[in-house]
């Protein structure tokens, strides 16, 4: 049914919906139903940024905070809308920087461990990070993150040694106490992404 069609609609992919079609289901007075359906989509795909990239955390607490000022009232539905419209661009961006940055989505989340939040660094000492990201999760996956890594000291042990040795390539811009947290963050995400070379999130989501 034509109801039907319009409810399957609202469940596609948020990067496939067909705002066109979404405002003039807006316009034709389904505002809250659309509205809903749309705040689902982008927390749904917020959920998935976020689980493959922790330091996306800051487009999570923006869209709550969102929510939160629409239900307080200092917007009425054609304003949230109208923000929310705007803020899934913001989204697309977001999925789009790996590939500006030359970067695969593991790679960059690597990149962004290592040069956020406090890291300023010049064009060429960020090529350096992205050349030391490529090169640790090449070996770790080549050499280190073996069938039940996380349940032996011994391996585990590798596996931070590895990322010790690789991160001490970093430019001479990180400071002895910025380089050792940056080895613990970097050693904490492989940890909890990870359970061996070829099964984790990202294989997942791949």
């Amino acid at each position: 049914t034509r109801e039907m069609n319009e409810e399957e609609a609202y469940r596609v992919d948020l990067g496939q919906i067909d705002f066109d079609a979404l405002r003039e289901h807006f316009r034709k007075g389904r505002k809250r139903t659309v509205l809903e359906k749309l705040k689902r989509a982008i927390e749904n795909r917020l959920n998935t940024m976020v689980e493959l990239n922790h330091n996306r955390m800051d487009y999570l607490e923006k869209f709550q905070e969102m929510i939160k000022e629409y239900n307080l009232g200092s917007k009425n539905i054609d304003e949230f809308f109208k923000e929310l419209q705007a803020f899934v661009h913001e989204l697309d961006e977001e999925d789009k920087r790996g590939i500006r940055e030359g970067l695969s989505e593991e790679e960059l989340v690597l990149f962004d461990i290592l040069t956020k939040p406090e890291m300023d660094l010049s064009e060429k000492e960020k090529a350096g990070v992205k050349q030391v990201a490529r090169q640790l999760l090449d070996r770790l996956k080549e050499e280190k993150l073996v069938l039940d890594w996380r349940k032996k000291q011994q391996t585990r042990a590798m596996v931070k040694l590895t990322i010790e040795t690789i991160l001490d390539n970093l430019p001479r811009t990180y400071a002895p106490d910025i380089w050792q947290a940056k080895c613990d963050l970097v050693f904490q995400h492989v940890f909890d992404h990870y359970q061996d070379a070829n099964h984790s999130v990202y294989a997942e989501a791949g």
